[in-house]
């Protein structure tokens, strides 16, 4: 199966399309038809035309090239940042203050999303960054229970059976334009530890560098918040 998804990478690679509309032909095409567990729903921002139209305004203004970048995975989307964009951990705010994006979305702030953006600033600001990174996740699409974020380690069934999915997704987003040598995990926990493992299954990344998340920062270390994006900032700079 990887041999197959590693041929259609080199495809991808290959064509005349921008990193931009690599990007956004990859949201358009997500879809998931796993049966999930009782209650989990998928959360599918990239269905809706608003949230299409603010990844197309993003991704044309900060990835129009063909430049390759280094890939920071997240876990899934959530309900106020990507959940609502389609840029992950971009909540409306921030997509319009810090990216210059209006949009007529709920101006709703996420703290994850205020986090990376402190980063991104601690970091030059955000054209040089997204000229050296992209953000994705581990899974896509994003899920909800009971009205609330849930994530795909969450649920022993709900991992294993999402895993051709992810497998599919994460070669998919490789061959957006990504550097393989190192990628870097957003979360030092659950989403580390399935990253690791499907890295050392797939082979596909050269090292696995670890991040604390953006929310665990801004819930439990708020105290010491310049220590943390400048300790991250550091690791990215290597």
């Amino acid at each position: 199966m990887a041999g197959a998804l590693f041929t259609t990478t080199l495809l991808l690679k290959s064509n005349n399309m921008t990193f931009a509309e690599r990007t956004l032909t990859f949201y358009k095409q997500l879809t998931l038809s796993t049966n999930l567990p009782e209650g989990i729903e998928v959360l599918n921002p990239y269905s809706h035309v608003e949230t299409m139209a603010s990844c197309k305004a993003f991704y044309t203004k900060f990835y129009n090239d063909n430049k390759n970048r280094r890939i920071l995975f997240g876990i899934n989307p959530g309900r106020f940042g990507a959940g609502v964009t389609g840029i992950p951990f971009t909540d409306p705010v921030h997509l319009e203050k810090a990216c210059g994006i209006s949009n007529n979305f709920d101006k709703k702030p996420e703290l994850s999303s205020k986090f990376i953006y402190l980063l991104i600033e601690n970091m030059g600001g955000v054209i040089p960054f997204y000229r050296h990174y992209y953000i994705g996740a581990v899974s896509p699409l994003g899920f909800v229970k009971n009205g609330k974020n849930f994530n795909y380690y969450d649920n022993r069934l709900l991992e294993h059976s999402l895993k051709p999915f992810i497998i599919k997704n994460m070669v998919r987003q490789v061959a957006l334009g990504i550097n393989t040598d190192k990628c870097f995990c957003l979360g030092n926990g659950k989403n580390l530890a399935y990253l690791q493992k499907l890295n050392a299954e797939l082979k596909i990344f050269g090292e696995i560098v670890s991040l604390p998340h953006p929310r665990w920062v801004m819930q439990y270390r708020r105290k010491q918040l310049q220590k943390y994006l400048d300790e991250i900032s550091r690791k990215l700079s290597i």
